[in-house]
């Protein structure tokens, strides 16, 4: 029944206005999934590769496609994503894209739930239990490589943690983004948009801190429950490396040497540590994406032996949703949690790995967007099916809407 008959290819407009891939699965008995691969701006180097969406989509049709088309199986992802890695054949899915795998990976997990008649999270539950909701990070004030002449700290974060439900935490986050935007408005401070929809004004982050914590208290004291906030600081965008050597097991790891480059003054690893810590401290938060450089193990370790125990310390950069990075961060207490992008690795059996691996050894994983997004809610149903306790997805604009409006569906579906 679930034997894909067709796979469709195609350019569609991601958020940014960029051409992305767009793919189409059939099978018999009249399953069909569709899905669009997301972009990022700020990239970690160890990602798997994006081609130019024309080139992925020639690329695909012309080797993934006759390994997919009467030979395998929607109904069973880890079928569909060999045959895509088959047709690769490179680790980091150089050959027909990142972009073009993702997509048709997706798009085959949503035609074997359609043949069974199962909601998506229900199909990819597996072996999770795939009942609880996220509570989603909202980005609300951004800069770094979403927004020029903005906050050197490139997210911060909205974390309605106390929410009894997904929907009232969802509220809430564009209750969050409303007030900043008020707050900014009163300080006379102009109000763009950076690419996920966050307000990007000429503030230096001390500032943004200020108009974020004020925010959150307000509307925290408005809706009656915790509302925290996270950052993600992005730090290999602002990381400038003197000199690099390569460990005994072959990896690249810091000399130490390298400096974070902030607009008001530069930090050493040391200092960038101490400063992270100290912010967690300060303003209690919930959750610190990529605080160091993509390659700084050591770093992450450092951190999260300080404050490991009162926020999630995450690794994007870090560990590119790859297995063998999570591991090497697991083997050196690098981090305790992980984020994971499907587009970042290639395929949901990859994004799953990595998220098993996490939980496994009780790192939290948190399921994330992109910059350049597309109207596909795969996440949503990514996050719930595996419990995940955090979503990055935005907090306004209407591809970041679309993974929150689903969120709200399934949760009104679950009761």
């Amino acid at each position: 029944m679930t034997l894909v008959t067709d796979v469709r290819l195609r350019r569609v407009l991601d958020s940014r206005g960029n051409p992305t891939v767009e793919a189409d699965v059939l099978t018999e008995e009249g399953g069909f999934g569709r899905a669009a691969a997301p972009s990022g701006a700020s990239t970690g180097e160890y990602e798997a590769i994006e081609l130019p969406a024309s080139e992925a989509i020639a690329k695909a049709r012309e080797d993934a496609v006759p390994r997919l088309v009467g030979e395998v199986h929607a109904g069973n992802q880890r079928e569909v994503d060999a045959a895509l890695h088959a047709a690769d054949g490179t680790d980091d899915f150089s050959s027909i894209g990142a972009n073009s795998a993702v997509a048709v990976s997706m798009a085959a997990a949503k035609a074997g739930a359609s043949v069974t008649g199962m909601p998506l999270y229900q199909h990819l539950g597996g072996t999770f239990r795939g009942n609880s909701f996220p509570v989603p990070l909202g980005n609300i004030i951004g800069g770094g490589e979403h927004a020029a002449d903005a906050t050197d700290i490139q997210e911060f974060l909205s974390a309605p943690v106390g929410a009894p439900s997904v929907s009232e935490a969802i509220f809430a986050n564009a209750a969050v983004h409303e007030k900043v935007h008020d707050i900014l408005l009163e300080r006379d401070e102009p109000c763009g948009k950076g690419d996920e929809g966050a307000w990007a004004p000429s503030i230096d982050d001390s500032e943004a801190f200020e108009v974020m914590d004020e925010a959150t208290t307000a509307v925290a004291d408005e809706v009656g429950f915790e509302i925290r906030f996270g950052l993600d600081v992005a730090a290999a965008e602002i990381y400038e490396d003197s000199e690099a050597s390569d460990d005994a097991s072959g990896s690249q790891t810091q000399s130490g040497d390298g400096t974070y480059q902030y607009s008001d003054r530069e930090r050493s690893t040391d200092e960038q540590v101490e400063y992270i810590a100290d912010l967690v401290r300060e303003y209690d938060l919930t959750y610190v994406e990529d605080p160091l450089d993509e390659d700084d193990y050591d770093g992450f370790a450092a951190l999260t032996e300080r404050v490991g125990d009162r926020t999630l310390v995450c690794g994007d950069d870090l560990f590119v949703t790859n297995t063998s990075r999570l591991g090497d961060g697991i083997q050196r207490g690098a981090a305790n949690s992980i984020l994971i992008k499907p587009n970042q690795i290639g395929t949901l059996s990859d994004a799953f790995d990595a998220i098993e691996l996490a939980v496994e050894n009780a790192y939290g994983h948190v399921i994330s967007h992109r910059s350049g997004e597309t109207e596909d809610a795969t996440i949503a149903h990514l996050a719930v099916a595996t419990d995940a306790p955090f979503i990055k997805t935005g907090a306004v604009a209407g591809e970041r809407t679309a993974k929150l409006n689903e969120l709200i569906r399934i949760e009104d579906n679950a009761v």
